[in-house]
């Protein structure tokens, strides 16, 4: 996403706004929020592409997909793969 900004005025609860700025110290807020913002845009988009899939071919196999996250974890050899299984 690049090109111009826009000044928003937004209302976060208190709590919130305290925990990221505890969290972020100096650096921008506005970069926080933007960044935040992106990645829900990013996870938006995925599920209306997990629905529209859905409807054309129906609903998602949740064993199946539990069966790849294990094998994403394991690796194909069956070895714990340290950098899948550390989220």
């Amino acid at each position: 996403m690049s090109g111009g900004t826009r000044k928003f005025s937004v209302t976060i609860p208190e709590e919130l706004a305290a925990t990221v700025q505890a969290r972020i110290g100096s650096a921008s807020f506005s970069a926080y929020v933007s960044k935040a913002l992106a990645r829900q845009v990013e996870r938006d988009n995925l599920r209306e592409i997990v629905a529209a899939a859905e409807s054309q071919h129906g609903p998602v196999d949740r064993a199946g997909v539990e069966g790849k996250r294990a094998l994403l974890r394991t690796g194909p050899e069956g070895r714990s793969d340290s950098h899948t299984s550390a989220a």
